[in-house]
């Protein structure tokens, strides 16, 4: 029998994540969270938002991202968020937050689908100009929005000033950690 050493790799195909410095800002491949999608079932909302609160899990409004002592959160449309937890913890979410939600909500693993970039630096809204058309320089942190970024669908998170998270298909990792540094060498 064959043994098979399989090796975890990154988005962007290494052992480690990616950190690039250009200038004074850093990008920075994450890969320390998982992430899972919940829906509201028709009717039910009332029973998420009560399971939310049980589990100390913040429900933000719309382009809004809140975070709780475990459980990140970002809207992704009505009655629609996005779960973001530690993955050493939380490797299997689902099977974490099925329980608390029972059959009042859909969730849906997406830990593999997205690929997270952090931009930390000052005047990261002059990178972001040339990348896409969400208006950085206004969202404070709390704030979120959905764009295009090299052609995918992406979210863009203000964590704290001068930080932001860039949340993107994973099978764009390589060309959006490009258009992310490119913009970087462009902007500074």
């Amino acid at each position: 029998m064959t043994e098979h050493r399989l090796q975890t790799i990154t988005p962007l195909g290494h052992i480690e994540p990616e950190t690039v410095t250009i200038d004074r800002v850093t990008i920075t491949e994450v890969v320390s969270f998982a992430l899972a999608s919940i829906a509201s079932r028709r009717g039910r909302e009332a029973d998420v938002a009560a399971a939310a609160k049980s589990l100390d899990i913040p429900l933000p409004g719309p382009n809004r991202w809140a975070s709780g002592a475990v459980f990140a959160t970002f809207w992704l449309g009505p009655e629609q968020l996005m779960i973001e937890a530690p993955f050493a913890s939380h490797e299997d979410i689902v099977a974490r937050l099925r329980p608390g939600f029972g059959d009042a909500a859909s969730i849906t693993e997406q830990t593999d689908g997205w690929v997270r970039f952090d931009l930390v630096g000052p005047r990261l809204p002059a990178l972001f100009e040339r990348l896409c058309a969400l208006e950085t320089s206004v969202m404070a942190p709390g704030s979120a929005g959905r764009t295009v970024i090299d052609h995918p669908g992406c979210h863009v998170l203000c964590r704290a000033p001068g930080t932001f998270s860039v949340i993107g298909p994973r099978s764009a990792a390589q060309s959006l950690h490009h258009a992310l540094i490119t913009a970087a060498k462009s902007a500074f």
